[in-house]
């Protein structure tokens, strides 16, 4: 049985996420699957991904993993990277596509009219580099990571959810957006842990070992 199953769909840089597991479980077994038996079957499953919404839900869909995504963030520790959080929620601004529907909200574009700074310059879209997560809550996965730690963001559409005890972390890019989402056996994030270095490691670490109470 696998450990760790990673969705792959043709989006995201799956090498990245994949070498970063290895890194901090080189004893289990972890696989990049288009399988969506082997995703049933996986004790843990992780779903990155980059790139626009509308395509990511097709080729779940083309790939027969639609099903089987739902089954995961429904009942097995699932951890979810960008897309992998975006495609929970229930609709995206983006391309005005309907979402998986597991966690109640949408996803929106920072808006243009407020991307400034208080002194004026111009923010810019998408949101990419580094940024600091403030944790929201305490969580198995943030252990050992300090509350301010630095994460590397790519993207230009943020979750907004309506069950405010669901937000994990915040960060500000000007106003402040949930960037990390826990609910049960959910923890889903917007940055990239396998980009983030040491906090990172730690958060992929953290999410190897965990056992959801749900």
């Amino acid at each position: 049985m696998i450990d760790i199953a990673i969705v792959g769909y043709g989006m995201g840089n799956l090498r990245s996420v994949h070498k970063a597991l290895e890194h901090v479980a080189p004893t289990l077994s972890i696989a990049v699957t288009s399988d969506p038996n082997i995703v049933r079957k996986a004790k843990r499953v992780v779903v990155p991904g980059q790139g626009a919404m509308r395509n990511c839900i097709q080729e779940l869909e083309t790939r027969g993993m639609r099903e089987a995504v739902i089954e995961a963030a429904t009942h097995k520790p699932y951890l979810g990277i960008c897309l992998g959080l975006q495609m929970l929620f229930k609709e995206s601004e983006e391309g005005n596509v309907q979402g998986l529907n597991i966690l109640p909200g949408k996803v929106v574009r920072f808006p243009a009219a407020v991307m400034t700074t208080p002194d004026g310059q111009k923010l810019k879209v998408p949101h990419m580099g580094w940024n600091q997560v403030y944790q929201a809550i305490k969580h198995p996965l943030w252990k050992g990571i300090p509350e301010d730690a630095r994460f590397y963001f790519v993207h230009s559409y943020y979750v907004e959810t309506l069950v405010e005890t669901s937000i994990a972390a915040q960060s500000q890019y000007p106003f402040s957006f949930a960037c990390a989402i826990a609910q049960d056996n959910i923890f889903a994030v917007q940055f990239h842990p396998e980009k983030s270095q040491s906090a990172g490691l730690t958060l992929l670490s953290n999410f190897t070992k965990w056992t959801p109470n749900f």
